[in-house]
């Protein structure tokens, strides 16, 4: 057991000497830089800390968002034709849009074809939309089982 906690001992004492030795500057870096105002301000070092990289100096551009330009929702890889709220969506298939923008389906609902559907129950679309049962069987927690 004593030499369990030796060894924990000399692990964390190794990452604290990898931290440190990791933390100092190197040969060519000043470890202060004296700015008090009577040196040669051309010679002082940049205040921002590490490189700026291109991506991030440029300004972002504005979202072309669909109330504005309402043709971007029927563009290739878009999640929907429909403008809902300023977003893009499908109001066949969206269960927080279904027929229309704002209507939201129950919790145990699903939007099948703009309607919201129960799929655990509705003989019709059991367990998914247009999954349906045949005659003489009921839908029973989303699966067609025969009574």
């Amino acid at each position: 057991m004593k030499a369990l906690h030796i060894f924990i001992l000399f692990v964390l004492l190794m990452a604290l000497a990898i931290t440190n030795l990791s933390a100092t500057p190197s040969g060519n870096e000043p470890l202060f830089v004296d700015n008090d105002g009577d040196g040669d301000r051309s010679q002082a070092e940049p205040t921002s800390v590490g490189i700026m990289s291109r991506f991030l100096a440029q300004k972002p551009q504005a979202m072309m968002t669909c109330n504005k330009y309402p043709r971007v929702c029927r563009a290739a890889g878009s999640p929907g034709p429909d403008c809902c709220k300023r977003k893009c969506v499908n109001v066949m298939w969206d269960r927080f849009n279904c027929g229309k923008c704002g209507k939201k389906c129950k919790y145990s609902e699903i939007c099948c074809k703009g309607k919201c559907v129960n799929p655990m129950s509705n003989r019709l679309h059991c367990g998914d939309c247009y999954n349906r049962c045949t005659k003489g069987s009921k839908c029973l927690y989303g699966m067609c089982s025969y009574a």
